[in-house]
């Protein structure tokens, strides 16, 4: 990135530990007034969400963005259905990767990128509960081997 204003809004720590990451898309979100701001607040919420596909495109579900505190409409659901704007060719090869087993769609993060709101989501694979062991048991050991490094 060259000189690229980013302003990270939220992350979803979790995807990364329960999900191995096949590739990642940056994708734009159809929001409302309110939602923008409140987004610039830091006001959102990735822990639950995934992404599906449906008629042709992909939708987001279960994103909470907390209503904005100085909007007079207060009728908005925080967790609603929002689109994700993507090429179309990007679209179909996930629709084709999501359509076999075990792939899934899940939101990493959330972030500003020239002043527009973009999601980065991960074609991902789960993991079974060994594979987050291993996981965790390299993580260490590389922790271990900066530190011996460091004092050494």
């Amino acid at each position: 990135m060259k000189n690229e204003s980013v302003k990270i809004v939220c992350q979803n720590r979790k995807a990364r530990h329960d999900f191995e990451i096949i590739n990642k898309f940056e994708a734009g979100m159809v929001l409302l007034g309110p939602e923008v701001k409140s987004l610039r607040a830091g006001r959102a919420n990735l822990s639950d969400s995934y992404a599906e596909h449906r008629d042709g495109e992909i939708w987001l579900y279960n994103t909470h963005i907390s209503p904005y505190s100085h909007n007079n409409d207060t009728n908005l659901d925080p967790t609603r259905t929002r689109k994700l704007l993507l090429h179309h060719a990007e679209i179909n090869r996930l629709i084709g990767k999501i359509k076999e087993k075990g792939f899934s769609l899940v939101p990493l993060s959330i972030y500003f990128k020239h002043g527009k709101a973009k999601i980065e989501i991960a074609l991902a694979k789960g993991k079974k509960l060994y594979d987050k062991r291993e996981s965790i048991k390299e993580r260490d050991t590389e922790r271990e081997f900066r530190r011996e490094y460091k004092i050494r």
